[in-house]
């Protein structure tokens, strides 16, 4: 492929990148203002319920895969897992919401940029210096962001700090089986897992009112249409040119389009040393990602 056209895809798939981040900041409000009227569950089930319905048609209209990659043992297996572990990584982050702030959501949620990488090692994946100041930087930024006068944390800190260790492992899942099977089918599969989980639950302990589910239509709405079926289809095709360390970068800036998006729409706003925090986490993340690697071996490279 020549250059020019290398180069377009590239700065496309940029662009793609950047409008799903800011996305996906923007829906940390539509989460938070689903809950004043519904519970966590319940909004999580119906905004993955009409993600889910949504992605639906593209099945119709996107090329068929390939006819080796049927709905199998394998594809099932991979929107389970993938599911099980979006239902617990966003049932985390909602029910933290209800005890923290869309912008320390977003900036701690960010810290799978971080995380996976260190997961990796359990997997035997080598990581550099790079991902360790990058963890440093981290771990001081959400000290200042979190730890308030004798040194307590908000419960809703410690379900995103939880979250964020889950959507690591979800991005390891989906790096896994995303390389396998057709990712759309993927797609759709896991947001069904996560819908039916999170409906279960809503079921069971939240009181669930058809004048409520009415009143939260506009950020379900947000929250399914655009966050869910738009932002992480938007992903899916975009990274199809992405370099991944961009990939990573661009996608963080999420946690900045959230700390916007919370103070436009939610008036919030933090002391200077919550500010601190957000940068020193943000530049932990920069850190993580464009710190040069080693190049390894030529042997060692033949046998991955």
């Amino acid at each position: 492929m020549p250059r020019t056209a290398m180069r377009s895809q590239a700065l496309r798939a940029d662009v793609l990148m950047l409008i799903t981040a800011a996305i996906w900041g923007a829906a940390f409000v539509a989460q938070r203002l689903g809950m004043d009227a519904i519970g966590p569950f319940l909004y999580t089930g119906l905004r993955f319920t009409l993600g889910a319905l949504v992605l639906l048609p593209l099945l119709l209209v996107l090329p068929k895969p390939a006819v080796k990659q049927p709905l199998n043992r394998g594809m099932l297996l991979g929107g389970l897992l993938m599911g099980l572990a979006l239902s617990l990584g966003i049932n985390l982050q909602q029910v933290g919401l209800l005890f923290t702030s869309v912008t320390n959501s977003g900036f701690i949620t960010g810290l799978y940029v971080i995380i996976v990488p260190l997961l990796g090692l359990f997997l035997g994946h080598r990581t550099g210096m790079g991902t360790w100041i990058g963890a440093s930087l981290a771990v001081a930024g959400m000290f200042l962001l979190s730890v308030g006068d004798n040194f307590h944390v908000a419960s809703g800190d410690w379900l995103q700090l939880a979250g964020a260790f889950v959507w690591g492992i979800h991005v390891l899942l989906v790096g896994f089986f995303a390389s396998r099977y057709d990712p759309i089918r993927l797609a759709l599969l896991q947001f069904a897992v996560c819908a039916v989980v999170s409906l279960v639950l809503a079921m069971v302990f939240e009181d669930i009112r058809f004048s409520a589910i009415v009143q939260a239509g506009p950020a379900i709405l947000y929250g399914g249409v655009i966050a869910v079926a738009i932002g992480y289809t938007l992903q899916v095709v975009a990274q199809r040119h992405a370099i991944a360390s961009h990939a990573a970068i661009i996608l963080s800036l999420e946690a900045v389009f959230a700390a916007i998006a919370g103070a436009l729409m939610l008036d919030e706003s933090l002391h200077a040393r919550g500010y601190l925090g957000c940068a020193l986490m943000f530049v932990g993340m920069l850190v993580a990602q464009l710190w040069p690697q080693r190049q390894a071996p030529a042997v060692a490279a033949t046998t991955n």
